[in-house]
């Protein structure tokens, strides 16, 4: 299982993005504590791509980490 915590430049609450392959969960949770569920770990990653930017959060590289990891998996 992966988990990524992203701190937002708006909000309260960190972005924690969770992928669980061996038991099909595959997360979002926004800051706003609304949330996002996917059937694979490519619908999250299309997701990230579509609704989220670099420049959203605290840390720029905390970002461009868990999207590599994403990525190479």
């Amino acid at each position: 299982m992966l988990e990524y915590q992203l701190y937002g430049k708006s909000g309260a609450y960190p972005c924690v993005v969770t992928i669980d392959p061996d038991n099909g969960r595959y997360m979002i949770r926004k800051e706003d504590t609304s949330g996002e569920v996917f059937n694979s770990k490519e619908e999250l990653v299309k997701w990230i791509h579509d609704y989220w930017k670099i420049e959203q959060f605290v840390d720029p590289k905390a970002f461009t980490t868990m999207m590599d990891e994403l990525e190479k998996e």
